[in-house]
C-alpha cells in the first residue's frame, strides 16, 4: 500500500512540477571540439497554389492566391563530405524536425552528431507541420459558417501522460522505467517540442511523399531516416520514384507495410533497409496501438524482402545487449551509441552495395 501511494505521488510530481522548470542555455553541453560547416540553411520542396476567398484566409485582406503543401528543409553540410552520402531525417507524429536536433536534457542530438561524421544532414518538418505549415481553408471555413464543424479534421497532440508509456519512457502509471534511457527528468522539454498536428486534413496521398522523393533525386542519392509515424514515409517516398533513394533507415516505425503487390515489393526490396527498435516493447501504451504489434509485423516485411534477394535487417537494441531504449532513440542517453550502430551499418549495407 505505500509503494502504491509512493508511485502516486512521485508521478503526481514528475508530471505537474517539472512544468516549474525551464532549459536554460547554460543547461547545453556545447562539444568541445568545433563543428566546421561548409554551408548551412533552408529551403522548400514542392507545394502548390491555391487560390482561397476572404473568409477561407481569415478574413485578413482580400481572396487570393497561397502556396499550400510544400515542404520546410534545414540543412547543415560539413566541410568535408567525401565518400558519404546525404542523410534525410523524418520525424514523426505531432513533432517536427526538432526531434533530431539537440536532445530534451541539453546533449548532441544526432542532426549534429550525423554531421560531425561527415554526412550532410537535412531535415524537414512534414507537409502540415511547424515551418512547413498547414491549409487553414477548412478551419476558416466552419469558423465563418461555409461548412459543418463535423467536416473539421482532428488536430492531434499527446499530453505528457500519454506520451510516457506510449513512448515507452515508463509505465502505464506514470512512473519511468528504473533503467529507462530516456533522460526522463527532461520530460517537459519533450512535452514542448510537441506541436498540433492537422496530417488529416492532408491531401491523399500525403504530400511529404512526393516531397522525399524528389528531395533524394535533388540530392542525387539519399539516405532516408523516419521515425515512428513516418515509419514508411521513405518506402511510400520510394514508390513514387526510387532513384534518389540510396538506403532507408526506419527507426520504431509504427508499422511496415505488409499489404504491398508484387511489383511494389519489386520496388522497395532493392533498396537497403534497416529497422530500428528499442526495449519495452509489450508494455501497455494506453493507445490503440501496440509496439510489440509493429515490431513484429516490421519482421515479417524484412523476411519478404529478403526473400526477394534483397538487403534487410531488424536491429532490436536488447538483443545486442543494449537495454532500457524508449521510443525517442534519438534522444535517449545512449543515442551516440545508437547512432553508431547505423552509421556502421551504412558503412557496410550501403556502401558495399555499390
Amino acid at each position: 500500500m505505500f509503494k502504491k501511494a509512493f508511485f502516486l505521488l512521485f508521478s503526481i510530481f514528475f508530471l505537474t512540477n517539472l512544468a516549474l522548470k525551464a532549459q536554460s542555455f547554460n543547461q547545453l553541453q556545447t562539444p568541445k571540439k568545433p563543428l566546421v560547416l561548409k554551408a548551412q540553411g533552408s529551403f522548400y520542396v514542392g507545394g502548390n497554389k491555391s487560390k482561397q476567398t476572404k473568409a477561407e484566409l481569415g478574413n485578413f485582406g482580400s481572396g487570393g492566391h497561397i502556396s499550400i503543401n510544400q515542404m520546410y528543409v534545414r540543412y547543415m553540410i560539413p566541410q568535408k563530405t567525401k565518400g558519404h552520402i546525404p542523410v534525410v531525417m523524418i520525424h514523426g507524429m505531432t513533432l517536427t524536425g526538432k526531434t533530431w536536433e539537440t536532445t530534451p536534457d541539453g546533449r548532441m542530438g544526432w542532426e549534429e552528431y550525423f554531421v560531425r561524421k561527415g554526412h550532410a544532414v537535412y531535415i524537414p518538418d512534414q507537409v502540415g507541420r511547424g515551418r512547413s505549415g498547414f491549409n487553414q481553408a477548412v478551419f476558416n471555413n466552419v469558423k465563418f459558417g461555409q461548412l459543418k464543424s463535423d467536416t473539421l479534421p482532428p488536430m492531434w497532440r499527446f499530453s505528457d501522460e500519454t506520451a510516457i508509456p506510449n513512448f515507452r519512457i515508463g509505465s502505464i502509471d506514470g512512473k519511468p522505467h528504473a533503467e529507462g534511457q530516456f533522460p526522463a527528468e527532461a520530460l517537459n522539454e519533450l512535452s514542448k517540442q510537441a506541436v498540433p498536428d492537422v496530417s488529416m486534413s492532408l491531401p491523399n496521398p500525403n504530400p511529404t511523399y512526393k516531397a522525399l522523393s524528389d528531395l533524394a533525386l535533388d540530392l542525387k542519392g539519399a539516405i532516408l531516416i523516419s521515425h515512428s509515424q513516418s515509419g514508411a514515409y521513405p518506402l511510400e517516398a520510394a514508390l513514387i520514384n526510387p532513384k534518389g533513394i540510396t538506403g532507408m533507415v526506419l527507426v520504431e516505425p509504427g508499422g511496415c507495410p505488409n499489404n504491398y503487390t508484387p511489383e511494389q515489393m519489386a520496388i522497395v526490396s532493392k533498396i537497403p533497409t534497416l529497422v530500428v527498435f528499442g526495449d519495452y516493447l509489450n508494455q501497455p501504451t494506453g493507445v490503440p496501438h501496440s509496439w510489440q504489434t509493429a515490431y513484429d509485423g516490421c519482421k515479417t516485411y524484412v523476411e519478404k524482402v529478403n526473400a526477394l534477394s534483397g538487403k534487410a535487417q531488424v536491429l532490436h537494441l536488447p538483443q545486442q545487449g543494449i537495454k532500457g531504449n524508449s521510443h525517442m532513440l534519438m534522444q535517449d542517453k545512449n543515442n551516440l551509441q545508437v547512432a553508431d550502430l547505423i552509421l556502421k551499418w551504412i558503412e557496410s549495407a550501403i556502401k558495399n552495395d555499390k
